[in-house]
């Protein structure tokens, strides 16, 4: 397994990391991705960590908390073997206390996660969306407190906009707070807008990407194709409402090329999708997620290889799209190009 600095920190991540949504599954979307228990749960981190893959990611939303205490009970007595990345920001209940990133939010957000947890402390927390009723001096400066109190060792953002992120950065240089060093971030061969402003202001402001649904929220399984109908068992017949949208002769185009490339590697359409992204600029890590061993053991296959420039080209035509301004003109205008040239 490789691993990588994560942004501007000497925290080391695997290319490879876990996401603990299908932990303890309930309710019509985290039930629907899977129902793992403790049990099953113990198992795929056993997995994981022969494999070298130590950083397990979740969220206090997942499940409301349950995909947080069954991460819990599978660490148990090799904590210090993982690194637990989890997030908060997102409403868990119907309080006006409930949501955000206020400072009491925040306290007990942190507490509460800590508790489920079983831990004494969280190695990445991240913001799972921006809060602009709440000043971001007010934010960085609690999460400043909980770092010194020894609660968090690092903090990140999740599903920033550009502005929203370089503004909590300057604030946090400003006054000396901690930076972000991680941005969790959609970003897929059907799903290229990460490209268009977040991953230029990672590289400059050195903030690595952590990928979340590398695989278009199931789409890029192999089992979708032009011309045939959804899979009877296929998640999307209930989730797909609450992922991100995909134009669907654009992901049958992405999806004949990644069967091109199978065919010539011998990979699975998912192996060769999630390689795709391991190299992309400023990816750190990217989350893969599996509701049993072998579709874990399949997707741990994505490391340890490489496609060719040739096959890379090939993906890259089949999944660009024009992007929105202002920032087609410096893919498209060679002047402004020579400013500003693409990082891809």
């Amino acid at each position: 397994m490789e691993y990588r600095n994560l942004g501007a920190s000497g925290l080391r991540v695997p290319v490879l990391s876990f996401g603990a949504g299908t932990f303890g599954g309930s309710g019509p979307l985290f039930g629907a991705w899977g129902t793992t228990d403790a049990v099953e749960a113990r198992r795929l981190v056993d997995i994981c960590l022969e494999a070298g893959v130590n950083l397990f990611d979740t969220a206090d939303v997942y499940s409301a908390g349950a995909s947080e205490e069954v991460l819990g009970q599978a660490i148990r007595g090799r904590r210090d073997a993982v690194l637990i990345s989890t997030k908060t920001a997102l409403p868990t209940g119907d309080g006006p206390g409930d949501w955000g990133t206020s400072r009491s939010r925040l306290i007990k957000s942190v507490d509460d996660a800590l508790r489920r947890l079983g831990t004494a402390h969280i190695d990445l927390l991240q913001l799972h969306a921006f809060d602009a009723s709440t000043p971001v001096e007010e934010t960085l400066s609690t999460l400043d407190r909980l770092v010194t109190a020894g609660k968090l060792r690092y903090v990140g953002a999740s599903n920033f906009a550009g502005w929203e992120l370089m503004k909590s950065l300057a604030v946090a240089e400003k006054h000396v707070y901690p930076r972000y060093v991680a941005h969790q971030v959609y970003y897929s061969l059907a799903g290229r807008d990460y490209e268009w402003e977040l991953m230029p202001l990672a590289a400059d402001q050195n903030v690595g990407a952590l990928v979340w649904s590398p695989l278009a929220w199931g789409r890029l399984t192999g089992k979708i194709r032009r011309g045939q109908p959804l899979p009877e068992k296929s998640r999307l017949r209930d989730t797909a409402a609450y992922g991100p949208p995909v134009d669907d002769e654009k992901l049958f185009d992405i999806v004949e090329a990644l069967d091109g490339i199978a065919a010539e590697t011998g990979k699975t359409v998912p192996q060769i999708a999630i390689n795709w992204l391991i190299n992309r600029p400023t990816v750190s890590s990217v989350i893969i997620g599996a509701r049993n061993e072998e579709q874990l053991r399949q997707n741990l296959g994505a490391v340890g290889w490489s496609l060719t420039k040739e096959q890379i080209d090939r993906l890259d035509r089949a999944s660009l799209v024009t992007a929105p301004y202002p920032y087609f003109p410096y893919r498209r205008q060679e002047g402004f190009a020579k400013l500003n040239p693409p990082l891809v």
